[in-house]
């Protein structure tokens, strides 16, 4: 028993060598990502961290003043507003936008013919540069252009989609529905797909229609894809700030003035950047708080 015990040792070594050596070929290939990862990640967000403590001016230099900067964005009457117009944005952003990509997939998915040219026509507009999408949307939502001379068939009258408080945000946000949601539609679409289909086929010999089907299997199949891609378009919705400043620079009146616009102003505009840094580390506080949430809230009812 000794002597095989003791034969077994340099095999036992060997694999464990082996395995170490698999370990470091890993983490060497991984290397190159972990350092783009931290100093065009990690490093900005501590940077700002550290400059929003500061008030900083490059040319007498920068001044330590503690926690000023944060009772600045406090004081600010237009940062309640940022806040509101920003949650204002998430919620149309919800309500319009966060089931087209889904229904768009299933759709597909239940597609006998055509697939793939569906699948293309889908993506399409997420190619579109953003440029040229600006462009082409404001000239849609002119109040002589197509979207008003289009209603004025059924004798509407014009709308200022973006001149008018009540209307400029909703415009955006069917805009940013129309251009992205062929990206979140695909990913959907991949989840829908590694559904098993001995699934769909058992429920089509009980008899399951193509709604049944679609409630019993395919809906609670990629739940979690769905609590993903929420907490990805809270995110990118809380940080919107492109279409705002192209199509109605924060207007009228504030009214599409998020949160994130109200940074970029601050630091490239009144050259605050140190409020502007005091403010990207609420958002980045707020969100990251809210993402371990839902993440909590999934697992718990997961279990």
């Amino acid at each position: 028993m000794k002597t095989e015990y003791v034969s077994r040792r340099p095999v036992l070594a060997s694999r464990q060598f082996g395995k170490s050596r698999l370990y470091f070929w890993g983490l060497l290939f991984l290397l190159p990502e972990m350092i783009i990862f931290c100093v065009f990640l990690w490093k900005p967000i501590i940077m700002g961290m550290y400059y929003s403590l500061f008030e900083i001016n490059f040319i007498k230099g920068n001044t330590f003043v503690g926690l000023q900067n944060y009772f600045d964005i406090f004081r600010d009457d237009s940062f309640l507003k940022a806040i509101r117009n920003t949650l204002w944005y998430i919620f149309l952003g919800l309500i319009m936008g966060f089931w087209v990509p889904a229904m768009a997939a299933i759709a597909i998915s239940e597609l006998r013919w055509f697939r793939a040219s569906a699948r293309l026509i889908v993506y399409l507009p997420n190619i579109v540069p953003a440029v040229a999408l600006y462009g082409v949307w404001r000239w849609l939502f002119e109040p002589i252009g197509p979207l008003n001379k289009f209603l004025s068939v059924f004798g509407a009258d014009p709308i200022m989609w973006l001149t008018d408080k009540s209307m400029a945000m909703f415009s955006i946000v069917l805009m940013n529905t129309w251009h992205h949601f062929g990206a979140t539609a695909l990913i959907y679409l991949a989840a829908v797909m590694n559904i098993p289909k001995d699934l769909y086929e058992a429920a089509e010999i009980d008899g399951a229609g193509v709604w049944q089907r679609i409630r019993h299997i395919t809906l609670p199949s990629i739940r979690m894809i769905f609590v993903l891609m929420l907490i990805m378009q809270l995110i990118s919705n809380s940080q919107s700030y492109e279409p705002q400043l192209a199509m109605t620079g924060g207007g009228p009146n504030e009214a599409t003035l998020t949160y994130m616009l109200m940074v970029v102003n601050d630091a490239f505009r009144a050259f605050q950047f140190g409020k502007a840094s005091a403010m990207g580390v609420i958002l980045f506080t707020t969100l990251t708080a809210l993402s371990i949430l839902l993440y909590a809230m999934q697992r718990k009812e997961a279990n």
